[in-house]
Formats: C-alpha cells, sequence, structure tokens
C-alpha cells in the first residue's frame, strides 16, 4: 500500500528556507510514497463573516455563494483526510507560528468534520495519521519557555485527532547554524520511515 504523505510548507522563504529543506529530507526517508504539497504562502484566506456563515449552516442548507465559499476549506481538510503521514515545515517567527499557518489551522477545524463534541468536549475525527514537523528556528528552541510554535501545533493537531507528532528542530541558526543543521539531520536520520 502506497503511503500518502501531505507535505505542508508554512515559510514565507521559497528559497533558502531550512524548513523545506528539513522537509525535503525528512520526505526523502519515504521510499515509496505519494506527495502531496500545501504550500500556505499561496494565498490560505482568513477567516470572515462570509466564511463562518457557511460553515455554521448545515451542508444541506448552504446556497451556492456558500458553497463556494467554503470550497478551498473543503479542499483542505479533503487532503488532511486522505493522508497517512503529514510533513510540516514551520519556521518560527517571533515566537510562535506564521500566520499562514494560522489560517490554514482556522480552515482545516471543522466541527463534524475534523473533531465533534461529546460528552467530555472535543473529539478529534482524524486519528491514526502520523505527523512530522521540520521547525527552524534562529534563537526560539523547541521546547523552551518562549516557544510557542510547537505547543501550538501539537494542541492544534491533537484537536483533531492527530496525536503522533514528532518535531525535529533546527534551532539556534542565527548562533550556529552548521551546529543546528546537524542536530536536525541526526534527528532525521533516526526516524522510522513506517
Amino acid at each position: 500500500m502506497t503511503l500518502n504523505i501531505l507535505r505542508i510548507d508554512a515559510s514565507a522563504r521559497k528559497s533558502q528556507s531550512v524548513s523545506r529543506e528539513l522537509a525535503d529530507s525528512i520526505i526523502g526517508k519515504f521510499s515509496d510514497a505519494t506527495v502531496t504539497v500545501r504550500d500556505l504562502t499561496n494565498a490560505i484566506p482568513q477567516l470572515d463573516e462570509a466564511w463562518v456563515g457557511a460553515n455554521f449552516t448545515p451542508a444541506a442548507d448552504r446556497s451556492a455563494a456558500q458553497n463556494e465559499t467554503l470550497a478551498l476549506s473543503d479542499t483542505l481538510v479533503a487532503e488532511l483526510i486522505k493522508a497517512d503521514t503529514l510533513v510540516i515545515s514551520l519556521p518560527i517567527y517571533n515566537f510562535g507560528v506564521p500566520a499562514s499557518f494560522k489560517a490554514w489551522v482556522d480552515q482545516i477545524a471543522r466541527a463534524g468534520i475534523t473533531f465533534q463534541y461529546g460528552e467530555n468536549g472535543p473529539v478529534g475525527l482524524l486519528s491514526g495519521k502520523r505527523a512530522i514537523v521540520a521547525v527552524a528556528s534562529g534563537g526560539v528552541p523547541v521546547g523552551s519557555d518562549y516557544d510557542h510554535a510547537t505547543p501550538f501545533v501539537r494542541q492544534v493537531l491533537g484537536f483533531i485527532g492527530i496525536t503522533d507528532v514528532e518535531f525535529v528542530g533546527a534551532t539556534g541558526l542565527a548562533a550556529d547554524p552548521d551546529a543546528a543543521l546537524k542536530a536536525a539531520n541526526d534527528q532525521i536520520a533516526n526516524l522510522k520511515a513506517a
């Protein structure tokens, strides 16, 4: 069976992006995979009143305009549902995730589709998937008190049911890029490809 990988690129840089290069290396470990690429620099819109109204209208009652409003969100959710593994290239910008990644999260967190409300609170509906997150940071160490990116990613993925989450970190790139890249590549070498 072919592994379906959804690659999500969040870096504003399309060239010389460390997080994108790390994602390339991670995907290279999977020899027989189909890869869908979602580059978040390609206009993931912020939610607006029309989107919220369409999302909270039952599917059977939506107008053509409301269906069009949700079309990108539906596509993003379908990509997630199809994927076995997510590979996310994620720089840390100003202690957190890029705005484009937050916009993607807002588009895919859909009640009744990627999560539902149960007796004890929200339940993720996308269990059984794996996520590998390639993190690049000039100075914010992954897991430090001022890393607000990786806890957010873990929380969001867990919220939709993806709890098998691994982080590969190239942090401290501003101070010692060689050491940061070596640490990240060592982590990639130890990743299991299955």
